[in-house]
């Protein structure tokens, strides 16, 4: 047995007409009138600001004070202050070590080379993050079968990897 399908026109959606206030289902526990944070325009404002990774302020109606709603964690330890400013200095690789990343060059072993610091990785836009090797080490060195010039290569290396030289 079929049964008949109902095709109805569908008019486009008018934000503006509409009225944009979503009212929670159940009622706010604080004494705040928690209806006028409850809005379309805010919840989506504040959808697009966690995924820019945004700070947004959010006014409370109960009091005039404003409160941050996403307050990200912000790395920045005694640690890793020193390391950054070894940025630039001179290093030492210490371990047998072989890379394969540098371009007409098979393989290249960096066990004694020496280089600078260029970069610590481990914190990006202010957020610690995990990083396998997180020191950006710059090379530049003669190599086989690259000519006379020298060769400028970065590798990335853990921190019991090198010594400092200065």
């Amino acid at each position: 047995m079929t049964f008949p399908a109902t095709i109805a026109a569908a008019t486009p959606l008018n934000l503006s007409s509409v009225n944009t206030r979503v009212t929670p289902t159940l009622p706010c526990a604080c004494s705040c009138d928690s209806s006028s944070l409850f809005t379309v325009k805010n919840l989506i404002n504040r959808r697009s600001d966690r995924r820019l990774n945004r700070i947004s302020p959010v006014k409370s109606a109960a009091s005039d004070s404003t409160a941050i709603a996403d307050n990200p964690i912000v790395a920045s330890t005694s640690e890793e202050d020193e390391i950054q400013a070894k940025v630039g200095a001179r290093v030492r690789v210490t371990v047998p070590l072989k890379v394969y990343h540098v371009p007409k060059v098979p393989e290249v072993d960096l066990n004694g080379m020496e280089g600078k610091l260029k970069e610590y990785v481990a914190v990006w836009k202010g957020k610690h993050i995990s990083a396998n090797l997180p020191y950006k080490i710059e090379f530049f060195e003669k190599l086989e079968g690259r000519g006379d010039a020298p060769v400028k290569f970065f590798a990335h290396l853990k921190e019991d990897e090198f010594e400092f030289l200065d």
